[in-house]
Formats: C-alpha cells, sequence, structure tokens
C-alpha cells in the first residue's frame, strides 16, 4: 500500500511540475546571437541597447564581436541568427548569394584618421582622404591597420587603392597590420605613435589616447553605413527566423531608432539612426 502511495504522490509531482518546467526550458532557449562587429560592442551601444530590447521581449541577444569578415563567414556558416556589420559590398553580396533574406539600413557614423599630434607626415593640412595617405606614404610615417578583414580594414584598403598606393608590399616597413579588432589596433598606435583610420564611436569610447588625436575628418568617402540582415532559414533551418525578425523590426523602428539617437559617448552622438522600415 505505501509503494502504491509513494508512486501516486511521485504520479501527481510529474503532472504538477510538467507544466512549469516546459515553460522555463523554451524560455531558456529564447535568445538569438547576432554576428557584428567590434564596433558596434566596443562603442559601448550594444550594452545601452540590448537590455532594453530583452526586457521588452524576453529575447536574449548573445553577441558575437569580430571583424565584418569574420562576422560574415560565421552568418554564411549558419553559426548567427542575424548579421549586423558595416560594410554594405559586402553586406548586399551576401544577400544576392542566398544566405541573407533582406538587408535594412540601420544607422551611419564616420571613420576618421588618427594620428600622432606632432602630424610628422603633416596629414592636418589635407582635406580628402586620399591626400591625407599619400603624405603618410611619402613621408614614410608609421601606419597601424587592422588587417583583418574588418568593416574598418576594407574601407582604408579601398582608400588606398583610391590614393593610388599599394601600401602592403614587404618593402613598406612603416606599414604595420595587427591583425586584431580596432581597440587592439588604437593601442598599437598609441604605443607606437602612428597614424591610424578608426569608427569614430570606437575612437571616442577609447582611453588609450597617449598622444593620438584625429587628423583628417569630414571627407565624404569616410561616411560609414551599418546594416541588418536576417540570416536566411533556406540555408540553415535552425534559424530562429521569428526571433531574429523580431530584434531586426525593433531596431529599424521607432524604439530602437531613437535609443541609437540617445546613445553618447563624452556627451557625443556615437550614432546616427537612418533605417527606412518600409523600404
Amino acid at each position: 500500500m505505501l509503494k502504491l502511495r509513494t508512486l501516486a504522490i511521485a504520479a501527481l509531482m510529474a503532472m504538477t511540475l510538467g507544466p512549469l518546467a516546459a515553460p522555463n526550458a523554451h524560455a531558456a532557449d529564447k535568445y538569438i546571437t547576432v554576428a557584428s562587429t567590434t564596433s558596434t560592442a566596443n562603442s559601448g551601444l550594444f550594452d545601452f541597447l540590448l537590455p532594453k530590447f530583452t526586457e521588452k521581449t524576453g529575447i536574449e541577444v548573445r553577441v558575437v564581436a569580430v571583424g565584418t569578415g569574420k562576422a560574415i563567414k560565421l552568418a554564411m556558416n549558419g553559426d548567427a541568427d542575424v548579421l549586423f556589420v558595416h560594410h554594405k559590398p559586402s553586406e548586399l553580396k551576401f544577400v544576392k548569394e542566398g544566405f541573407g533574406v533582406k538587408r535594412s539600413d540601420v544607422m551611419y557614423n564616420d571613420f576618421v584618421m588618427v594620428g600622432p599630434k606632432a602630424d610628422p607626415a603633416g596629414v592636418k593640412g589635407a582635406k580628402m582622404a586620399g591626400d591625407g595617405l599619400k603624405k603618410i606614404a611619402v613621408a614614410k610615417a608609421p601606419f597601424a591597420s587592422r588587417g583583418d578583414n574588418s568593416g574598418t580594414n576594407k574601407k582604408e584598403l579601398e582608400l588606398w587603392k583610391g590614393a593610388g598606393i599599394d601600401p602592403t608590399g614587404a618593402e613598406n616597413k612603416w606599414y604595420s597590420a595587427t591583425g586584431s579588432g580596432m581597440g587592439a589596433t588604437l593601442n598599437v598606435a598609441s604605443g607606437m605613435n602612428a597614424y591610424s583610420l578608426t569608427d569614430r564611436a570606437t575612437w571616442l569610447k577609447f582611453k588609450n589616447k597617449g598622444d593620438l588625436e584625429i587628423v583628417l575628418e569630414g571627407d565624404p568617402v569616410l561616411f560609414n553605413q551599418y546594416g541588418i540582415i536576417l540570416v536566411n532559414p533556406e540555408k540553415h533551418k535552425h534559424v530562429k527566423k521569428d526571433l531574429g525578425q523580431a530584434f531586426i523590426d525593433w531596431t529599424i523602428g521607432k524604439e530602437g531608432q531613437g535609443l541609437i539617437n540617445e546613445y553618447k559617448i563624452l556627451g557625443n552622438q556615437a550614432f546616427f539612426a537612418n533605417a527606412q522600415p518600409g523600404s
């Protein structure tokens, strides 16, 4: 009799706890993975945005912050639900090749060239990024590049190409590729008193400036657009389509866009929202 009573109690507990256990297991799975750039993380933007999104939706956002090139590879391999990067040609190619569903503008800021206050190459006298790079090459002044196929690195190489210079040759000892993120590369530039190209938000957040300062800014070619894309669930069945789309809709919607404009670093607006949700 005792044994039967014990079994009955166990069965009752299972019936009682069963419905509770299922929602908890489901809630634990309510997250998405976003492959993004180091600038969105290093700038503090995600620390500001994501808790607000999670509080509203209950969806946790797990960010893998790497260079744009690596982020795209992660997304192509199905290791992310959403891609959030800043090299539009690569993003459009990602969608065209069927890896992404649709690309949407999110926000923009700009790139700036930083260098030693003494400015040994005379970059401060240049108005155009290409002219500044030519001065650096002529002076053989130290230049620290990310060299990591990130959006910033892609932009830098495009600027060198536009200036008619290939700095990557073995003979150019003044040019150093760190193979690292923006913060690490700026640390190298600070230590070497070298020039470098950086997104403005990471520069504003960077605390180890040393003798570096902005030496060139404002050239229209330094415009820095960010885009967001849902990874194609037809390529990777495990992609969390609904949760990922919820994050995209919120980010390019009124609330997300307003918060992006609200985020400041040392009193400076770091990013400028420019999504067009209906497009």
